[in-house]
């Protein structure tokens, strides 16, 4: 008999630690979306690591702007960008204060709330595909701007909380590249994901993005 997820809320000291350690540790956790309509909840399966001032991959690699300000503060903190004008991506800030470390959440399995994620992604072939990858991970849980900054350790109220769920086995995690990183940012095998699930994104190397003439 499989035993139910923990759904205990991790504390601040859970994301209080190196960004390296948090990241292949968000496996297998539980993202809680509230909003109006209900909840939507997400089994973490993909992640990727970013290491501030030590990663030229990272937003925050060239100090502090109004942009990446929430990766400055406190650990637990959600930090939410716009990219290429069209899509927005979640990230979990993590260890201590002013460090401006961050895991991305790049895939996941909706396994509360899958009408709710259906209605906005009505482009997905199937379930499996409701939050594969970043940017339709944000899409299917209705994260955008508005959220940057969500402290998701706060007791009570938050619209974004991460549940202790069924932490992942070392055995059953991989790590390689992350996807899409130019240059020396691009060879830390800094992304990790549950093997052989089925919501997990596929890697794409970085492409130079042509100027149009």
């Amino acid at each position: 008999m499989i035993a139910a997820p923990d759904r205990t809320p991790l504390l601040r000291e859970f994301f209080d630690r190196p960004v390296l350690d948090v990241a292949p540790d968000l496996l297998g956790r539980i993202l809680v979306r509230t909003t109006p309509d209900g909840p939507i909840e997400l089994r973490l399966t993909e992640v990727e690591a970013y290491d501030g001032p030590n990663d030229p991959g990272s937003h925050a690699y060239r100090g502090r702007t109004p942009r990446n300000e929430v990766m400055f503060g406190p650990p637990g903190h959600v930090y939410v960008y716009f990219t290429y004008g069209m899509w927005h991506c979640m990230n979990l800030v993590c260890g201590p204060e002013g460090r401006a470390s961050a895991v991305l959440l790049r895939a996941g399995e909706v396994i509360e709330g899958v009408e709710l994620a259906r209605k906005r992604r009505l482009s997905a072939r199937n379930d499996k595909e409701l939050a594969k990858g970043p940017a339709r991970l944000a899409t299917a849980l209705g994260v955008d701007q508005s959220l940057d900054g969500t402290d998701a350790c706060a007791p009570v109220g938050s619209p974004l909380t991460l549940l202790t769920g069924t932490p992942v086995h070392s055995d059953q995690v991989r790590s390689g590249p992350r996807t899409g990183v130019a240059g020396d940012g691009g060879v830390h095998p800094w992304r990790y994901w549950i093997a052989n699930d089925p919501t997990v994104s596929p890697y794409r190397a970085h492409a130079p993005r042509r100027r149009s003439t």
